[in-house]
């Protein structure tokens, strides 16, 4: 299975692992790391995170505060729509749809 990004998840993406490597040098890279595997596991098992809205499902990262909502667009294919930080409104992810 494969993946696309949205070009908003991808600026979310790199903003997050630029504010984690300001903090802590080497930290972006782990939340890079982290959300690799959160991925691999969406592409191997992609219905098996809750859905939040009609098409789209969300799997939170584990040691950060950030989820990866995504849809399953085929059989071989998902879109991952946002990664976003958890203290955000909870529908702001929408707006990388339009």
């Amino acid at each position: 299975m494969k993946y696309r990004l949205l070009t908003p998840a991808l600026d979310e993406i790199s903003d997050a692992a630029e504010f984690y490597d300001e903090q802590v040098p080497g930290l972006g890279a782990d939340f890079i790391d982290e959300l690799d595997a959160a991925i691999t596991l969406i592409l191997q098992f992609p219905e098996a995170w809750g859905r939040i809205s009609k098409g789209y499902r969300h799997c939170n990262l584990r040691r950060f505060p950030y989820t990866v909502i995504y849809s399953i667009e085929s059989a071989e294919a998902v879109l991952i729509v946002s990664v976003f930080h958890q203290s955000r409104a909870p529908f702001s992810w929408k707006r990388n749809l339009r």
